[in-house]
């Protein structure tokens, strides 16, 4: 079994890590927010509050971090100057493109064999281990990563180089975020037309509008069991983290020159919805904005 240090376990961390402990790995705790630290000592891991100090006793290192700056601040400071040459890198935030490639570029540099792999499938899919994972990296960086995160997750997706994983990621929210809005659009519609919420779902489910955000995350309620909708749109998948998505994907558009003037607009209509008061929301409560538009 491996020395893990994993760092950042808040709610999608948190669960991560203890599915690893479960596993049977040593895992080490690192968190600048004390209460997720004692419920990962509770769960049998070790605690710090800062990598480096635990480095020098660290076989693999997974981070789970808000932004591209945490991820640069907490390698360059706290990993790479103090790691064991040949320490596996395994970054599961969800981060910009070009952040994740200077950072593995970085790890090359200095001998570490480095992944992105940002994840899919929310808290519940994190205790679970059923998440998705997206991953980029060389292929022997896979390999050496591929046990650990088959703990963690259910679906594994190597998607080619370094930062292909957050491309990946990026790419499929920003679907996600405008495939939601068109089925919100599309049920406000049919409200005003007179058209009841079954008779909508039961075409659109078996006809062309058939997509993931309206079969397994109807933004109305009682449609379909899995859906928010049903618990007054409590996340799930708040509206504040599908914006961070959302910009991702527009900071990465802008990068390369692509055009995506439906995820542009997704972006202002979930910064809006945000900003009134709905960050905290599941995203498919945009709804409740689209209504009253």
């Amino acid at each position: 079994m491996a020395k893990v240090t994993f760092i950042g376990v808040g709610n999608m961390g948190g669960p991560m890590a203890i599915n690893l402990i479960k596993a049977g790995h040593e895992v080490t705790a690192v968190d600048l927010v004390a209460e997720n630290l004692e419920k990962l000592k509770t769960e049998g891991a070790k605690v710090a509050h800062s990598a480096a100090e635990v480095m020098a006793d660290t076989e693999v290192v997974i981070s789970m971090l808000p932004a591209g700056q945490h991820v640069k601040a907490v390698y360059g400071k706290d990993v790479f100057p103090h790691a064991k040459s040949g320490t596996l890198l395994i970054d599961c935030s969800t981060i910009d493109v070009d952040s994740a490639r200077e950072v593995q570029s970085l790890a090359t540099e200095a001998g570490f064999p480095m992944v992105d792999a940002p994840v899919s499938g929310g808290v519940g899919g994190a205790a679970a281990g059923t998440l998705t994972f997206m991953i980029g990296g060389e292929d022997d960086a896979y390999a050496a990563a591929e046990p650990f995160l088959q703990i963690m997750g259910e679906t594994l997706v190597h998607c080619g180089g370094a930062g292909n994983g957050q491309a990946a990621k990026i790419c499929n929210n920003m679907m996600l975020g405008i495939q939601m809005i068109s089925v919100a659009e599309a049920f406000a519609l049919g409200e005003k037309l007179g058209l009841s919420h079954q008779k909508l779902f039961d075409v659109s489910s078996t006809a062309s509008g058939q997509c993931w955000s309206l079969t397994t995350y109807c933004p109305v309620p009682e449609m379909v069991p899995t859906s928010p909708a049903n618990n007054d749109y409590k996340p799930g998948f708040a509206s504040a983290l599908m914006l961070k998505d959302l910009r991702l994907a527009q900071a990465a558009a802008e990068s390369t020159g692509a055009v995506t003037p439906l995820g542009e607009h997704a972006e202002r209509l979930y910064e809006e919805f945000s900003e009134s008061g709905g960050a905290g929301v599941d995203f498919s409560g945009i709804i409740k904005m689209l209504r009253e538009i």
